[in-house]
C-alpha cells in the first residue's frame, strides 16, 4: 500500500537547515509522484547541484529501511545512484542520492526495448560482491511462506540481492540502474531473476515467456528446477498473504501473477 506523502515545504525548518548543510541554499524542490515507500520523495536543486531525496519520519515502522539503504550504498558504486548524504534531524530521516537525468522507469511489457537492459542489469548484479554488512538471508525472509522447509535450502546463498525489482525501481537511460535497496538481502544468485518473473507476468508476459526472459541471465543457469518451482509456490503464498491483508488493485495483480506462475510450475512437475 502506498505511503502517505508530505511535501518538502512541510519539513521543519531545522530539517531543511540540516539538509542545506550538504546542499547549500535550496532553489527548487520538485515533488516526485512515483514510489510507494517514502513519505518524502523530491528532487532538490541548489546552486551546487541536484539530488533525489527520499525519507521517512523517525517514528515510521519502516524507518529501518533508511539505514539499510545507507549501509549498502557504498558497495553499489557504478551500479546504482550514489548516496551523497544522510540526514537524521528533528523527527525525520532523509537520504540524498545522485539525481539521474534522461531516464525513464523500465517497461516490462512484451517486446519492450528495456528488457535486454534489465537482463544486463541482472548480470551486473550477479557479479557484485556481497558487502560485509549484516543482511537478512532470503531463507529467513521466506520461511513463513515455504511449503516444505527443505525448500529453503534452494534460496540460501552468499550473493547480494535487490529482491524488489518492480519497474519503478529500475531506471533506464543508457543502461538500467536499480534504486530503492530497502530490501537488500543475501541469498542464491538466481533469486533476483526469479523475482523479476512475477513482475514480467504482471506486465503481460505468460509464465513461459517470463521464464524465457529470466533464462537470459547468467545466474538462471545455476537455478535448480525444483528450486524455481519451490520459489514460485512460496511467492504465491507470500502475495496471497499480502493481498488478503492489504487488498488493492496492485497487490491483487501481483497475487494473480504469482498464482499463475505457481500453477505453471506445478504443471511442469512429473506426473502433473
Amino acid at each position: 500500500m502506498p505511503t502517505a506523502r508530505f511535501s518538502v515545504d512541510q519539513l521543519p525548518s531545522a530539517v531543511r537547515a540540516a539538509v542545506e548543510e550538504h546542499t547549500g541554499p535550496l532553489l527548487h524542490a520538485d515533488e516526485v509522484g512515483e514510489g510507494f515507500n517514502s513519505e518524502i520523495a523530491a528532487r532538490l536543486t541548489s546552486a551546487c547541484g541536484t539530488w533525489h531525496v527520499k525519507g521517512l519520519r523517525t517514528g515510521h515502522p519502516r524507518v529501518w529501511t533508511q539505514d539499510r539503504e545507507a549501509a549498502v550504498a557504498p558497495f553499489l558504486t557504478g551500479l546504482a545512484p550514489a548516496l551523497h548524504w544522510h540526514v537524521v534531524s528533528h523527527g525525520w530521516d532523509l537520504l540524498g542520492f545522485e539525481a539521474l537525468t534522461g531516464h525513464h522507469h523500465a517497461d516490462y511489457a512484451p517486446g519492450s526495448p528495456d528488457l535486454p537492459e534489465v537482463v544486463a542489469l541482472l548480470n551486473r548484479l550477479g557479479g557484485t560482491p556481497r558487502p560485509g554488512i549484516p543482511l537478512r538471508h532470503a531463507e529467513q525472509r521466506l520461511k513463513e511462506y515455504v511449503g516444505d522447509p527443505a525448500g529453503l535450502d534452494f534460496f540460501s546463498g552468499g550473493h547480494l540481492l535487490h529482491t524488489d525489482l518492480n519497474n519503478t525501481n529500475v531506471l533506464v537511460a543508457e543502461e538500467a540502474r536499480p534504486v530503492d535497496w530497502a530490501w537488500a538481502t543475501r541469498g542464491a544468485a538466481w533469486l533476483d531473476a526469479a523475482c523479476w518473473v512475477i513482475w514480467l507476468i504482471t506486465s503481460g508476459h505468460s509464465p513461459a515467456s517470463a521464464e524465457s526472459r529470466a533464462a537470459r541471465t547468467l545466474a538462471w543457469a545455476a537455478a535448480p528446477a525444483p528450486g524455481i518451482t519451490a520459489f514460485a509456490a512460496t511467492s504465491h503464498r507470500l502475495w496471497t498473504g499480502i493481498s488478503t491483508s492489504d487488498p488493492d488493485p496492485w497487490t491483487t495483480r501481483l497475487e494473480a501473477a504469482a498464482r499463475g506462475w505457481d500453477e505453471y510450475r506445478a504443471g511442469l512437475e512429473p506426473g502433473a
